[in-house]
């Protein structure tokens, strides 16, 4: 172990995503001496780069394991999980997802490619001012926690990201494999959580039309 990887691990940084300025709050000196105990720790192994200026210890030296979410969101401060990252998180669909998909507040798609918690991705939204985290929930991930849409949020964010028109309930049922009693079990609060929350009329229309057509089949049982 290197010697950083021996300080951090036993301070507050240890099961947590760190940067250059909490490294430099805590080993004290100057810039050179700090990149340096910062080069040979990834060199050996027990400090991982997520991105520039921006770190984790390497599993072995942890004392809990990091979701991918809670790492997510400390790349990106402000962001939250959502898209299929989030829908499958709350089993809305079936396939594993190795993105971890989030939105973000910033007008720019952002890329960080895979490390041991795999690539993640950021997407800006046409998003209403003060609506950012509407239908979006903190959830707790052992230490740390992580902002996460909720299924209708989700599904919205990824309508909104592909530009989907509505074509009926089966795009859903059938296109996302949704299971009919996951709709159905959404309520008059879900849905008046998420409107307004999107600038574009074709997102708010299939809105509209999703809350009509789960409404609908509702009276028809």
């Amino acid at each position: 172990m290197s010697s950083l990887a021996q300080q951090v691990s036993v301070s507050a940084l240890r099961d947590r995503v760190f940067n250059d300025r909490q490294l430099s709050e805590m080993l004290g000196g100057g810039d050179a001496r700090r990149y340096g105990l910062v080069n040979r720790a990834i060199k050996d192994g027990s400090l991982i780069r997520l991105k520039r200026g921006v770190y984790a210890l390497a599993p072995a030296y942890r004392s809990a394991p990091m979701h991918p979410f809670a790492v997510a969101q400390a790349l990106l401060p402000g962001s939250y999980i959502s898209f299929e990252s989030a829908l499958t998180y709350h089993r809305w669909i079936p396939e594993a997802v190795l993105v971890t998909a989030s939105v973000t507040p910033g007008r720019k798609t952002l890329e960080i490619p895979a490390t041991e918690f795999g690539p993640f991705k950021y997407h800006p939204l046409a998003i209403a001012d003060y609506r950012f985290l509407s239908g979006v929930e903190r959830v707790t991930f052992d230490k740390l926690t992580a902002f996460v849409a909720k299924p209708l949020r989700a599904l919205m964010d990824l309508v909104a990201l592909r530009k989907v028109e509505w074509s009926g309930l089966d795009w859903l049922t059938s296109g996302m494999r949704f299971d009919d009693d996951l709709l159905l079990a959404l309520t008059e609060s879900d849905f008046a959580a998420v409107k307004s929350v999107y600038k574009h009329r074709a997102v708010n229309t299939f809105l509209a039309e999703l809350e009509h057509g789960v409404v609908g089949a509702k009276r028809a049982e």
